[in-house]
Parts: structure tokens; sequence; C-alpha cells
């Protein structure tokens, strides 16, 4: 998705790269926030008179047990399917700059590449409330969507080529310290949890 929608493809398409990419930040929240109202009303349903204490401990363990299983395996479960590259060709920017940020806000309809994009929907479960929900998953739509800025020096096909060369290298470190963080945020929980316990 960086390197279709950029700077350099948005002029061969005769669209505003500022435009596409203000447009599809903006479905990339509004795709992880209708997903966290889901989840969010699911938990205000499901964990009635359930404390917070307990709350974090199931966002711990779901978090701890992503990075078990991430750690052990390299591809993590969900779907293979991306965005349907044609729509830049068939619609407007603003069509596939809205549809394509929906699609990867939610989060889990496209690809999933990370536990953590699990972990954002048990957060919102535990919140036990649609409008909690919907801050975090906004919040984690908001993040996947903004990866779309770092595209914005690609003007030319050897920035391009250059962009691709980068993210290859930064493919391992990336990983581990989005790993990392996820201990680090597993790690508070789980205090949390038993200080709330």
């Amino acid at each position: 998705m960086l390197a279709s929608i950029t700077p350099l493809g948005e002029r061969g398409r005769r669209a505003s790269w500022t435009v596409t990419a203000t447009i599809f930040i903006l479905g990339s929240t509004a795709g992880g926030a209708v997903l966290g109202v889901a989840f969010g009303l699911l938990g205000s349903l499901a964990l009635t008179g359930v404390g917070i204490g307990w709350r974090l401990g199931l966002l711990a363990a779901a978090l701890v047990a992503g990075l078990a299983w991430e750690l052990r395996r390299e591809r993590v479960p969900g779907p293979r399917r991306q965005v349907d590259e044609r729509w830049l060709d068939r619609y407007r920017s603003w069509v596939y700059g809205l549809g394509f940020g929906a699609q990867l806000g939610a989060g889990v309809v496209t690809v999933v590449v990370s536990s953590a994009v699990y972990g954002v929907l048990v957060a919102a479960f535990a919140s036990a409330d649609p409008d909690l929900g919907a801050a975090i998953g906004g919040a984690a739509g908001a993040l996947r969507g903004a990866t779309l800025l770092a595209s914005y020096r690609i003007v030319t096909p050897a920035r391009l080529i250059a962009f691709h060369e980068r993210m290859r290298r930064l493919r391992r470190p990336v990983r581990s310290a989005a790993l990392a963080g996820q201990l680090g945020i597993s790690t508070l929980a789980i205090a949390a949890a038993v200080a709330l316990g």
C-alpha cells in the first residue's frame, strides 16, 4: 500500500497525494473506530460485573499469547488478502483512499502482520464500553493510517526503489521493536491487573 499511494503514483493518476493521504488516514481512523465500537459493545454485554483487574488480566493474557505465537512462528493467523489495487485505476482518489484506509484501519480484513492487531480488539473488548472501544480502535487505526506518511518523499522512480530497499532492511528491526513494545505493554497490564486484582 505504501508503494501504491505515493506522490509519484498520485501524480501519475492526476490526483493530489495530500488529499488522498488525508482521506486514507481519516478512513483508517474510522475503520478502527467502528471495529472498536463493536468490540467495546460486545465487552459491555459479556463482561458485566467483571472488575478492571480481571479485564486487564484478559488483555495481558492475549498480548502474551500473541507474543508466544509470533516467537514460535513467523506468520500471524488471519486473512491473506490485500486491498484490491485495481481500485487505483477504476475509482477516484477519495474512493480508494477512503476504502483502502477503512480496510487497513480495521486491521483484520487484510493481511494481519502482528498479533498486536488482535491485542487492539481484546483491549476494546476488555474496555467493556463502546466509547472507549471506539477510542482504542480509532487510535490504532490512525496509527496504521499514518504509516502512509512515510511515502511523502517518493516523487521519482529512484526514490521509490530506495524506499523499497529501506523497507526491506528495516523489516527485522521494526518487528523486534514491535515485539518489545508488546512485551512492555503486556508487563504493564499484568502489573496493573495484580495491583487492581
